[in-house]
C-alpha cells in the first residue's frame, strides 16, 4: 500500500494538487484569453470560470463528508479523466452555450478529485508540512505555466488554453492511478469521523472561503487591469511569470515558520494584506506599483492558507472538512470572477478594492474566532 510519505506518494499528491488548484495559476490567463480571444464580455468571462468553480464546490461538498468511505485512488483518477476529456472537447467549441456546461462538467469532476486529495493530505502525520511541499510544486508548476501558456495561445489560439488544461489533468489522472496513496490517520479519528464539525472549524472555513472569494475576484482581471491601464502585453506578461517565481517561496517559508509563528496571527493579517495588494493593483496609475503588488498578490492566499490548512487538520483530525477544501476555496473562488466581472463592468476596476476591503473585515472575524493553538493529534504513521 502506498502510504502518503513515500516519494511516490507524495509525487502523486503535487501532480494531483496542481492540476485541482489550476484555477489558482490559471484565472487571469483563463479570463483574459476568453475576453480577447473568445470575445466574451468580462462578465461572460467570468461566468465560465464561475461555473468550473462552482461544480468543484458542488462536488466537494457532496463527497467531503463522505471521504473516509470512498476509494480515493479511484475517484481521483476518474475525476482527473473526465475533467481533461471535457477541456479537450472545450477546446472544440467556441460558443458560451457549449462552454457552460463543459465548464461545469471539468469542475465537478475536478472537485472530486481534489477533494480526495485534500482529505489524504489532512490524515497525514504532518498536513502542514505535506500541503506546504504540494504547495511548493504548484508554485513550480506555476512558472512554467506562465513562462509557456501565453506563447502557446498568442501562437496556436485561444483552444491552445484548453488543451493545455486537458494535458494537465490527464497527467494528473495518470499519476493518481500510479500512485495515488492512502489517508495514513483514519483509523486512528475515531469518533470524529461521525461526530459534528466544532464550531471553530466552521469559522476557519468561511474565512478561507472569504480569502477565496478575494483571490479569484482579483486574480481573474490582474491581466485585464494591466493591458487595459496601457502596461503592455509584454511588461504584464513579465508580471505573471515574475508572480510565478514569487510563489515558489510561501509554501517553503510556512513549512519553515510551521512552529516558530503562531498559526492564528498569521490568519489575522492574511486578508489585510490582500485586501492592501487589491487596492493597489487595481488603482496603481503607473507600472511599478502594479507590478510589485501583483507580483506577491497570490503568495499571500498560498502562505496563509498552508498555515490554516494545518490548523484546521489539528482542530479535525478525521479529514472530512479538509476534504471540502475545495469547496471553502472555490465557494468564495466561484463567486469571485463573476462578481469581479460585473463590478468591473458597471463600476471599474477600482470597485474590486472596495469590495476586498469589505471582504476582508468579514475575513478577520471569523478568523477571531479560532483558538490561538490546537492539540496535535496523534496518527498511526507517527507510530
Amino acid at each position: 500500500m502506498i502510504r502518503t510519505d513515500s516519494m511516490r506518494g507524495r509525487i502523486a499528491l503535487m501532480v494531483a494538487h496542481c492540476a485541482g488548484m489550476i484555477d489558482l495559476v490559471a484565472l487571469p490567463v483563463w479570463v483574459g484569453t476568453l475576453v480577447a480571444r473568445h470575445r466574451f464580455d468580462p462578465q461572460q468571462a467570468g461566468a465560465l470560470a464561475t461555473l468550473f468553480l462552482a461544480g468543484a464546490v458542488l462536488a466537494s461538498v457532496l463527497l467531503a463528508p463522505r471521504f473516509h468511505r470512498l476509494p480515493g485512488r479511484m475517484v481521483a483518477t476518474l475525476g482527473f479523466a473526465i475533467s481533461g476529456l471535457g477541456f479537450m472537447l472545450a477546446a472544440r467549441n467556441t460558443t458560451f452555450e457549449t462552454l457552460a456546461p463543459l465548464h461545469a462538467l471539468c469542475g465537478l469532476a475536478t472537485g472530486a478529485a481534489l477533494s480526495m486529495t485534500h482529505g489524504t493530505i489532512a490524515c497525514s502525520a504532518r498536513p502542514h508540512r505535506l500541503f506546504a511541499i504540494v504547495g511548493a510544486a504548484l508554485g513550480v508548476f506555476a512558472v512554467v505555466f506562465f513562462a509557456i501558456t501565453p506563447q502557446v495561445i498568442a501562437a496556436a489560439g485561444g483552444p491552445a488554453l484548453f488543451v493545455i488544461f486537458s494535458v494537465v489533468m490527464a497527467a494528473a489522472a495518470l499519476a493518481a492511478l500510479l500512485a495515488f496513496p492512502a489517508p495514513d490517520g483514519l483509523g486512528d479519528a475515531g469518533p470524529s469521523v461521525s461526530a459534528p464539525l466544532p464550531r471553530a472549524v466552521w469559522f476557519g472555513i468561511a474565512g478561507v472561503a472569504c480569502m477565496a472569494l478575494v483571490q479569484a475576484m482579483t486574480f481573474s482581471f490582474l491581466e485585464r487591469v494591466g493591458s487595459d491601464h496601457g502596461f503592455g502585453t509584454s511588461a504584464v506578461n513579465g508580471v505573471l511569470v515574475a508572480l510565478g517565481l514569487v510563489n515558489l517561496l510561501p509554501a517553503p517559508l510556512a513549512a519553515l515558520l510551521e512552529t516558530r509563528w503562531q498559526a492564528r496571527a498569521v490568519l489575522l493579517a492574511g486578508p489585510v494584506l490582500q485586501a492592501t495588494l487589491v487596492a493597489v493593483v487595481m488603482n496603481a496609475p503607473v507600472f511599478a506599483p502594479y507590478a510589485a503588488a501583483a507580483s506577491v498578490f497570490a503568495a499571500v492566499m498560498i502562505f496563509t492558507h498552508t498555515f490554516a490548512f494545518g490548523l484546521l487538520a489539528r482542530l479535525e483530525p478525521s479529514g472530512r472538512a479538509l476534504a471540502a477544501t475545495p469547496a471553502m476555496m472555490m465557494i468564495g473562488a466561484a463567486i469571485g470572477p463573476v462578481l469581479g466581472g460585473t463590478l468591473v463592468k458597471s463600476s471599474g476596476y477600482g470597485s474590486l478594492s472596495i469590495a476586498a476591503a469589505g471582504i476582508a473585515a468579514i475575513a478577520v472575524f471569523c478568523f477571531l474566532r479560532l483558538p490561538s493553538s490546537a492539540p496535535a493529534v496523534a496518527r498511526s504513521a507517527l507510530a
